[in-house]
């Protein structure tokens, strides 16, 4: 696997290398050894898989607050997305910019997110599915989440929003008292 860092220090794109033959392919998704080579010491605690339906749809933009904060390592193992990342670490010199990428079934690429980033994706097709490795056990009072179109952030999403859960439309813009998450 190949670890490219983003714009956003510590955030990574992970290019995996599958091995093929008439059979089809294999490729290794997790390696210590290579993820301490990029800082990563935690131990993945939990795996979530989540199922979204319509092309359009948005989920997000998530984070677990301190002491609680979490890594996360997602992929998208059928259809596409757009994953989008934001920096809202206190004092980044990234602090409040965003990342996106595609993730997808057939490019096999992963995204690293460290502690203190908000998390969200659009799905460029329907049925998508993605799987979430995280550092941290989901607290619900240590949740945390920034609205999708915040304009502080300024996430430009590539189609017009199809779905949105009213959990995620009523999510807290940031405000000029918000300094960052300190992680």
């Amino acid at each position: 696997m190949t670890f490219k860092e983003t714009s956003l220090p510590g955030a990574y794109l992970v290019e995996l290398s599958p091995r093929s033959d008439n059979r089809g392919w294999f490729a290794r998704t997790y390696d210590k050894a290579a993820f301490a080579q990029i800082g990563h010491h935690d131990d993945w605690v939990q795996m979530n898989h989540s199922m979204t339906c319509q092309t359009g749809a948005i989920r997000g933009m998530h984070f677990q607050h301190p002491p609680k904060a979490e890594i996360k390592l997602v992929r998208c193992v059928a259809g596409r997305v757009f994953d989008v990342i934001a920096d809202l670490r206190a004092q980044s010199p990234t602090f409040g910019r965003w990342f996106g990428t595609e993730l997808s079934a057939d490019n096999g690429h992963m995204l690293y997110i460290p502690k203190g980033f908000a998390h969200g994706f659009q799905t460029l097709t329907a049925d998508c599915q993605l799987i979430y490795c995280h550092s941290a056990y989901y607290s619900p009072d240590h949740e945390g989440a920034i609205r999708y179109n915040d304009p502080r952030i300024g996430i430009t999403w590539p189609l017009p929003i199809s779905d949105l859960s009213d959990r995620d439309a009523s999510h807290p813009l940031l405000n000029d008292q918000f300094t960052g998450l300190t992680v």
